[in-house]
């Protein structure tokens, strides 16, 4: 399976989590120390502190939210991805991640850096 084809699993995981309001699933795909900007509020630095943020997005809805891999790519243990997100009314915006190998194999976000886009 390609490094790309992994983030999207990554990414399905979360997205499904999204849809049924799963604030504690969608931090799961995050690193205990993860980073997340965005320019719907403040960062959010640690695992916890992305729960809490995603609980405040989740209670919003997110039934469409949809999230599609464009890029990635890796190095060793270390890779990144550029992931195109909707979400019905909320808007389009694409996300820049850096992901790190974990010792059971999984692949899990530690920084990520949401952008909106405007059209």
């Amino acid at each position: 399976m390609s490094f790309k084809q992994q983030c999207q699993e990554v990414f399905d995981h979360y997205v499904a989590c999204y849809r049924k309001g799963d604030a504690n699933g969608c931090a799961s795909v995050f690193a205990a120390q993860a980073e997340m900007y965005s320019p719907f509020g403040p960062p959010s630095i640690g695992r916890q502190a992305i729960e809490d943020t995603h609980a405040e997005w989740v209670a919003e809805g997110g039934e469409d939210k949809k999230i599609n891999v464009s890029s990635a790519g890796r190095d060793g243990e270390l890779g990144w991805c550029l992931a195109e997100f909707s979400e019905g009314t909320t808007g389009e915006g694409v996300s820049l991640n850096v992901l790190e190998r974990q010792p059971d194999g999984r692949w899990l976000i530690t920084l990520c850096s949401l952008n909106e886009t405007h059209p």
